[in-house]
């Protein structure tokens, strides 16, 4: 399939468009950069140097090397090291072995295998709408989260939970805010009367261009359009919302589509070379249709999110913010690794607050769809694999821009609601095929 730039109005629902560029974020020219430093890894005392990536792919192998020691990793952006958690034992060998890795180590005491029961617990006892957890690496505890709504005897049931969880295991936070599917009516790319940003241009099993956006964009219209009113340009596929998931593949209707692998970030684009698995600390660049760029870190990963139309697990938790609207966009690195798709949270853009995400690998392997191409590289040098400062006058071109092309698409909040709640409000994975 090629995938040539194309005219502005023919880039049908190109990835991750913006209706008003943030300028909270700013990706350097630096994009990509490769790992530095002389450090060998082969002595206990220089964990090495590492770009996000390289610690993700290294946390992946101590994880099958260390077996039951390994207790969660994450990543230090300051130093550029992966922090490895290692159950001792009995003997040192773990903390060894993690060392001559490259790995800078830290003893703890909670397992994977206890936070996971700590997990479970929750999910059995505390399944609550306006909650969340998720296991944080750094504090080698269970992060949950309670937003406004949970008072009275729904917060003393939170609370009794993470208690009896035992000392240490877990810690409870309150969030001004509500937890939500970030839907909105509005001018981005429509389906029934909603909106929602795409995330990324994929390749579907079949050989055939489509888009991931999120599930709950999915379940809420089955067409979608490039334009407010205008003829449907593509149809969901697969959708998964709530459950096991927040995503959704969408194919465009038009076999010979162009759909370019990289990210619209206003006057530049990034290009997409691949999908990658979130690290804990991790820098990432989200773009949405509502509020553009903005950035943050990786919090949490395999979170929980009790959402008002049901539960959905398996999700990133980032203190990235995100708006109505922004639902399905781009989660992305600095050099260009798709990371997630936008699901839902509490706060804005004001005042900040949690936002969840669809891992990109999962959402890949359960439709069978393929993302990256040869060419990103190529645009990546010609049109910048970078999103440099936005002037006012810009933002507002960009802005324009999006309008002509189309980025968004979606429901109101009520309507995905309603259509969110019809596929399983139990909480089980669901897929629906249009």
């Amino acid at each position: 399939m090629s995938h040539k730039r194309i005219p502005k109005r023919k880039a049908a629902l190109a990835a991750g468009s913006v209706v008003a560029l943030g300028a909270a974020a700013i990706l350097l020219p630096n994009a990509n950069a490769s790992q530095d430093g002389g450090d060998s890894g082969d002595t206990a005392a220089a964990p090495r140097t590492l770009r996000a990536a390289d610690a993700s792919d290294l946390a992946s192998q101590l994880s099958g090397l260390l077996g039951d020691a390994f207790a969660g990793s994450y990543y230090d952006a300051g130093k550029r090291q992966l922090v490895v958690n290692v159950v001792p034992g009995d003997n040192n060998d773990a903390v060894v072995r993690a060392q001559k890795a490259g790995a800078a180590v830290r003893e703890v005491d909670n397992s994977i295998a206890d936070l996971r029961s700590g997990a479970r617990t929750l999910k059995t006892e505390a399944t609550i709408p306006g909650t969340s957890w998720a296991v944080d690496p750094r504090t080698n505890k269970i992060l949950v989260t309670a937003d406004s709504t949970v008072t009275g005897a729904s917060w003393d049931r939170l609370e009794s939970t993470v208690e009896d969880l035992g000392p240490g295991m877990a810690t409870l936070k309150k969030s001004p805010g509500t937890f939500k599917t970030f839907l909105s009516g509005g001018d981005a790319v429509f389906g029934g009367g909603a909106r929602c940003s795409l995330g990324f241009n994929v390749t579907a099993a079949d050989g055939s261009p489509a888009f991931l956006t999120a599930g709950h964009c999915g379940v809420a219209a089955a067409q979608w359009s490039d334009a407010q009113g205008g003829q449907p340009v593509a149809t969901v596929d697969q959708a998964v919302f709530p459950g096991q998931g927040d995503f959704a593949l969408v194919t465009y209707d038009d076999p010979a589509t162009e759909a370019p692998s990289e990210v619209n970030v206003g006057s530049q684009t990034v290009a997409i070379s691949g999908a990658a698995e979130a690290t804990v600390g991790q820098q990432v660049f989200r773009m949405g249709s509502t509020t553009g760029l903005a950035d943050g870190q990786v919090l949490g990963l395999d979170a929980t999110v009790n959402y008002p139309e049901g539960t959905v697990t398996g999700l990133i938790q980032t203190n990235v913010c995100a708006e109505p609207g922004d639902s399905g966009g781009s989660l992305f690195t600095q050099d260009g690794l798709a990371i997630g798709l936008t699901s839902g949270g509490s706060g804005d853009c004001t005042a900040g607050g949690e936002t969840f995400f669809q891992p990109v690998t999962t959402a890949l392997q359960a439709v069978g769809a393929t993302l990256g191409d040869a060419g990103a590289g190529d645009r990546a040098g010609g049109e910048g694999a970078g999103a440099g400062d936005q002037s006012g006058g810009e933002g507002a071109g960009a802005g324009d821009q999006a309008r002509d092309e189309g980025a968004g698409a979606g429901d109101g909040v009520g309507d995905a609601g309603d259509g969110a709640g019809a596929v399983g409000a139990d909480g089980s994975g669901t897929r629906q095929s249009h």
